[in-house]
């Protein structure tokens, strides 16, 4: 499904930021990449569509949706129609490398809510989930990556695990994941779950099923962890994803988010350089 004119992803990427155009417009960056928040660009001009479709021309481009909902269960919910014709005018005017989307839902009888709220892990759920990606890979025509989120709650009617949910998805739907290793640790905190047993899931799904991985700083707020993309990834995400280098045993896109309390780009650099750093001598012991 995949256009022959997308530009492939591969190595280490940081997400664009309004702040930062202007370092990118003006000097190469030792970037491989770059991933955009998709709803910031949907519009047909202005400013952030020009900035997208010079940077283009040097940097490889993933979107990255926050806004399409695909859980929502609501069958009055027009608006998840109109939100993915929009996308695809952008995919077909920027042919990005790779499209991605959350395991969430965020809206209710035509009602938006600006979250990512967490799924029951149903059957029920899979099934919805699964029709709605179909939908979106068929009118897309490409293949795309659904992230594992943060969680603050967990559903009693939960029949599985996140990362089995995903993994069920994949095999149904063909799409791939964007295993999000923060999102990971955060959720082990706070719902005592095994990351370490969700990346044997990962692990054991077909190669390049995991198509990205996203690395973040989150916020320990006493009670629990919160995922807010505001800081340096912590050491034990670090740690977490040697293993996942170690464990998925090829080499994934990687990507640093920060969306709040952004510093200067050569902080975002240095921890895309970290990650390019850490990750190498696991992929040298699996490939030797």
């Amino acid at each position: 499904m995949q256009s022959s004119s997308a530009t492939a992803i591969a190595g280490f990427g940081v997400g664009l930021r309004t702040c930062h155009y202007r370092d990118f417009l003006n000097s190469p960056q030792a970037v491989d990449w770059l991933e955009v928040h998709t709803e910031n660009y949907m519009g047909d001009g202005g400013y952030d569509l020009h900035v997208l479709e010079v940077l283009r021309k040097d940097y490889p481009i993933s979107l990255h949706g926050v806004g399409l909902g695909l859980g929502s269960a609501s069958a009055t919910y027009a608006g998840q129609e109109q939100h993915l014709q929009g996308l695809k005018r952008l995919v077909d005017r920027i042919e990005p490398g790779l499209i991605s989307e959350h395991l969430c839902w965020n809206a209710v009888h035509n009602h938006f809510l600006n979250d990512l709220l967490p799924l029951p892990l149903s059957s029920v759920a899979l099934q919805l989930m699964c029709e709605r990606v179909d939908r979106m890979q068929d009118v897309l025509q490409r293949r795309i990556l659904i992230e594992n989120v943060s969680t603050y709650v967990r559903f009693s009617a939960d029949q599985m695990s996140e990362a089995a949910f995903l993994a069920e998805l994949s095999h149904k739907t063909g799409c791939g994941v964007l295993l999000d290793v923060n999102n990971l640790y955060v959720n082990q905190v706070n719902h005592g779950e095994s990351a370490i047993e969700a990346l044997r899931i990962y692990a054991d799904l077909p190669a390049w099923t995991v198509g990205e991985i996203h690395l973040a700083g989150h916020l320990d707020a006493g009670t629990c962890l919160i995922d807010h993309h505001g800081s340096r990834v912590h050491d034990q995400v670090w740690n977490l994803y040697q293993l996942a280098c170690q464990q998925l045993s090829y080499q994934i896109p990687v990507l640093i988010e920060w969306d709040t309390d952004i510093p200067d780009l050569h902080v975002l650099l240095e921890e895309a350089t970290k990650a390019r750093q850490l990750s190498a001598p696991q992929l040298a012991e699996v490939s030797s």
